[in-house]
């Protein structure tokens, strides 16, 4: 079986491609030729979001791949400031429309406070959260959507749309990767039927300039990146590495190699990255 045909069945049973392309700074005009690559090269899911702005280039690519619209399974993002259901449906149809798809196989709230808040305050926007899932929720059962998720949310958010919500998360996307591996919500959300996406798998490039990861690909014989996504796919997780080049994007589904237990024990240890530049976004504890 390839890379590109293993799958995780969600808990309302679509079933969900288990290596992704993420589209995160692909600049709008060229988000499209990315995509087609990536379907040439075998990737059948697209992770996008309204706040990377390129959800209309995303859409392009999709409806001109070379695999039909239902082989390819499209995510996106509703902005992490949309915290009362009107805006957060009308995102929703805007996506849509930018998109020019009928539907979107997956959409999912992007953080459980706004931007600016993230590191800032203490409010998890419980309510606003409840007011955007019921938005994405009326988007299924209006067939714009077929299943919704959650990204970065902590136990107590998780909690808060388990009991006060009809419908479970279909997933919650955190930052997993060698150096930051969140064990404990990663399990729990596992635990609760909650399958978890690993997003900037190899630390935003951090990890390239680890000499304990480095160390680690040079004992099998692969690339950083490589050992980056296997172990993030060997957590049982849904790996989403970034990429427009398509050289990478193929090298970045080459993992047909097994990292040992006790290997992913040392690399689980490893907790001091230095992500440089990228310090200051929210998901690495930056301050916008």
């Amino acid at each position: 079986m390839s890379i590109f045909d293993e799958k995780i069945k969600l808990n309302n049973g679509l079933e969900i491609p288990k290596l992704a392309l993420s589209v995160w700074e692909i600049d709008d005009d060229k988000v499209a030729d990315a995509v087609k690559s990536a379907v040439d090269i075998g990737y059948r899911h697209i992770d996008t979001a309204q706040a990377y702005g390129n959800e209309r280039g995303v859409g392009e690519g999709v409806r001109n791949a070379s695999v039909p619209r239902d082989q390819i399974f499209v995510n996106s993002k509703v902005a992490a400031e949309h915290k009362d259901y009107d805006s957060a449906a009308k995102s929703i149809d805007e996506t849509l429309s930018k998109m020019k798809l009928d539907y979107l196989d997956m959409m999912i709230i992007h953080n459980p406070q706004p931007w600016k808040e993230v590191n800032q305050s203490n409010d998890r926007h419980f309510e606003g959260n409840l007011e955007a899932w019921r938005a994405l929720e009326d988007a299924v059962k209006a067939g714009k959507l077929k299943t919704i998720g959650v990204s970065s949310f902590e136990k107590d958010d998780l909690d808060n749309l388990i009991k006060n919500s009809d419908t479970k998360p279909a997933v919650n996307q955190v930052q997993v990767h060698i150096g930051d591996t969140p064990m404990d919500i990663i399990k729990y959300s596992q635990d609760n039927d909650i399958a978890v996406e690993a997003f900037s798998p190899v630390a935003h490039g951090a990890a390239m300039n680890d000499p304990q990861i480095k160390k680690m690909a040079e004992k099998y014989n692969v690339s950083v990146p490589q050992l980056c996504i296997r172990y993030d796919w060997q957590l049982n997780t849904i790996v989403l590495p970034k990429s427009a080049n398509p050289d990478h994007m193929k090298a970045n589904a080459e993992i047909d190699f097994e990292i040992s237990a006790e290997d992913m024990k040392t690399l689980e240890q490893i907790n001091q990255m230095d992500y440089g530049d990228a310090s200051v976004f929210p998901v690495f504890g930056g301050k916008l």
